[in-house]
């Protein structure tokens, strides 16, 4: 059968990359056309669009380029009437990824949506058009099965969480501090700023500006794949710290304590069991605007599965070099690293649970055979 799969952001290519795996070996003869990123094309999709070239952060950001969001809408709406697939398959990215199934529900397509939008979050008048034009959501949240049934009367699907079958299972890097040249005796401590030029650009720099205070750590970054090495340079060329592709997991796994922009690496860093704090910071129109219409308490995904403080998040006047240093003296302190140990075994409790790909996939095939 034929699969379309629609995924704009680095975490997207990770989960479609799984979900492409589990569908090849379900479906022998599965011919996939996908957007998404350098996961998914090694997977064995057929790379259509990067989502280096699709993801466009904050209110500004997007009013900026309508243009090529929307010769982007053109061209996947073409793309898709070329390949005639059997089904869709979108993953998260629900800005377009909506839109697209809005067309294709006209056009008689199937549309299945693996990772629901987080419109528990914002927009929850889009449940409305998902129960129209989606044919099955499958979501990988405890709460998100309750706000789809009780609150909206929209059946879904919950799969667990897929960081479940990866993070686990991840071998041990015995050879990391040789392979990158680091000094075994200075714990570190990762950076994780994000995966977005917009948002590595003003949060590196504050991260960067607490490594002095720290002489005893050694600092770094988890690179974002898909953006120049040359990008990250300008940055820290006046300090020994490094950026390191396409080694997160490998880094989470040898890290005392994190630094983390909000997003999924909220959560890779808990199932890792690394202390962090959460940081963010927009531009003051975007925060504005946000505050205005999110209905969350917490926007670490940590925070949001407990219903309850686990890890701080500092924002906006809040995230700065003095408030970072005293809360990474805390992660680091006996005290701290007990209380998170603590904490993220709630966590992993919670949410445990396998094979969110592969049901999903199964789920996916059974459906549209």
């Amino acid at each position: 059968m034929k699969y379309y799969v629609i995924a704009g952001e680095a975490s997207g290519d990770l989960h479609g990359a799984h979900l492409i795996e589990a569908l090849k070996k379900l479906d022998s003869k599965a011919v996939i056309r996908c957007w998404g990123g350098d996961l998914m094309e090694t997977a064995g999709g057929e790379l259509i669009k990067h989502y280096r070239d699709l993801a466009f952060m904050g209110f500004l950001e997007v009013i900026k380029n309508l243009r090529t969001i929307f010769n982007n809408l053109r061209f996947c709406k073409q793309d898709i009437i070329d390949f005639n697939p059997d089904v869709i398959i979108y993953i998260d990215y629900p800005g377009f990824n909506l839109r697209i199934a809005k067309w294709a529900k006209a056009n008689n397509y199937k549309n299945h949506y693996y990772i629901s939008p987080q419109v528990w979050a914002w927009k929850e008048n889009r449940v409305l058009a998902m129960k129209r034009d989606l044919d099955a959501l499958y979501v990988i949240l405890p709460f998100e099965k309750t706000f789809f049934e009780n609150k909206h009367n929209f059946p879904v699907n919950f799969v667990g969480h897929p960081l479940m079958d990866i993070i686990p299972n991840y071998p041990k890097n015995s050879g990391f501090y040789a392979e990158h040249k680091l000094d075994e005796k200075r714990p570190i401590i990762a950076l994780l700023p994000g995966s977005r030029k917009q948002e590595i650009k003003r949060m590196l720099p504050l991260f960067l500006a607490v490594v002095s205070r720290f002489k005893d750590k050694q600092f770094i970054i988890a690179a974002a794949p898909g953006i120049d090495p040359a990008w990250y340079t300008a940055f820290t060329k006046n300090t020994q710290v490094v950026a390191l592709y396409n080694k997160t997991y490998d880094l989470l796994q040898h890290a005392e304590a994190a630094i983390v922009t909000s997003g999924t690496a909220t959560l890779e860093t808990a199932l890792f069991n690394v202390p962090q704090m959460v940081c963010y910071r927009s531009g003051l129109l975007n925060y504005l605007i946000a505050k205005q219409i999110l209905s969350i308490k917490f926007i670490s995904l940590v925070n949001l599965i407990m219903d309850k403080k686990i890890v701080a998040e500092l924002i906006q006047q809040h995230c700065n070099v003095s408030t970072i240093s005293k809360e990474l003296k805390r992660l680091v302190s006996k005290e701290g690293k007990t209380e998170f140990k603590k904490s993220y075994q709630s966590l992993f409790n919670t949410i445990n649970g396998k094979g969110a790909a592969a049901q999903t996939a199964q789920m996916i095939i059974k459906a549209i055979k």
